[in-house]
C-alpha cells in the first residue's frame, strides 16, 4: 500500500522584521501563491495543507489558500507544534513534509527527492539541512506522522512548540540522542552562503529580480547559478540564517 505523504506549509501574516510578506506580490502575483503553485508539482505528496493562526489576520491566508485548490487549516499562532499536530491527526497520515511559505521558490523536485530518500532509509526523520549545505529557502523537512505525534505530546521548551521539530531532531541520533533515527540529504557543494528566503526587504528586493529575469518554474539550481553569476549573493548576505529559531533558543 503506498504510503501517504502530507506536506504542510506553515503561513501566517505576522512577521516582525517584515510584515505580510508572503502576502507581497510580485508581477501580481503573492508569493505565497507563487511557493503553492510550485509545490503542486510534488508527485510524492498526497496533498498540501497550509497551516495558518487562529489570529483574525490570517482569515486571508486561510481563504485565499482554499480559493488557489489547497487545503487549509488553522492553529496556535506560537504553538506552532499544535497548529501543525492538529493540522494532520485525522488524516491517517504515513509521512509529514515540513516547508515554510516564505520560501517562495521552493523546488518541487529536491523535495520529492529529500522525501524519497527519506522513506528509503525510513528514518523517523530526514531533511537537507541538518548539515545546511542548501540555500536557506531550499530547507526540506520529512518525518514520520509517529514522530510527530511524540514531538506534540513531550516537547516541553517553547522553542520546540514554536519551531514544530527541533525536539526531533535534538533527540535523533544525527544529534546524539536515542528517540528518534534521523538522516541527512547531502548536497554536492556548499550553496549555505545564498538566501532564497523572504524575512527581510533584501530578501524580497533578490527574490523580485530572480522572479523578473527567470521566471517562477525555474530549478533551484538555475536561480542559484544566476545570483552567484550576476553576483547578487551581496544583496541579503548579511542576514543571520535561522534567525528566528536562535532567538528561540534564547528565550527558552
Amino acid at each position: 500500500m503506498a504510503l501517504k505523504t502530507i506536506l504542510i506549509t506553515q503561513a501566517r501574516t505576522g512577521s516582525t522584521r517584515l510584515p505580510g510578506k508572503v502576502l507581497k506580490e510580485i508581477g501580481g502575483t503573492s508569493l505565497l501563491q507563487i511557493h503553492l503553485e510550485r509545490l503542486k508539482k510534488c508527485t510524492k505528496v498526497s496533498e498540501i495543507i497550509v497551516a495558518t493562526t487562529n489570529a483574525d489576520a490570517d482569515t486571508i491566508i486561510f481563504d485565499k489558500a482554499i480559493e488557489w485548490g489547497n487545503s487549509a487549516s488553522r492553529g496556535s499562532e506560537s504553538d506552532v507544534l499544535d497548529r501543525f499536530y492538529q493540522a494532520v491527526r485525522f488524516k491517517d497520515a504515513d509521512w509529514i513534509v515540513r516547508v515554510t511559505s516564505d520560501c517562495p521558490l521552493i523546488d518541487a523536485v529536491l523535495v520529492d527527492k529529500v522525501i524519497d530518500f527519506v522513506q528509503k532509509n525510513d528514518k523517523d526523520y530526514g531533511s537537507n539541512g541538518l548539515i545546511e549545505h542548501y540555500p536557506d529557502g531550499q530547507d526540506v523537512e520529512v518525518f514520520k506522522f509517529s514522530a510527530l505525534e511524540n514531538a506534540w505530546k513531550n516537547a516541553k521548551l517553547a522553542s520546540e512548540r514554536e519551531h514544530v521539530t527541533p525536539f526531533i531532531r535534538n533527540n535523533s541520533d544525527f544529534k546524539g540522542g536515542n528517540l528518534f533515527t534521523a538522516i541527512n540529504y547531502p548536497c554536492e557543494s556548499d550553496f549555505s552562503k545564498i538566501r532564497m528566503t523572504v524575512d527581510e526587504s533584501n530578501d524580497f528586493e533578490l527574490i523580485e529580480i530572480l522572479i523578473n529575469n527567470l521566471g517562477t518554474d525555474k530549478t533551484w539550481m538555475e536561480y542559484v547559478n544566476y545570483i552567484v553569476e550576476q553576483d547578487l549573493i551581496k544583496i541579503n548576505d548579511a542576514i543571520i540564517r535561522n534567525e528566528g529559531l536562535l532567538k528561540s533558543l534564547k528565550n527558552d
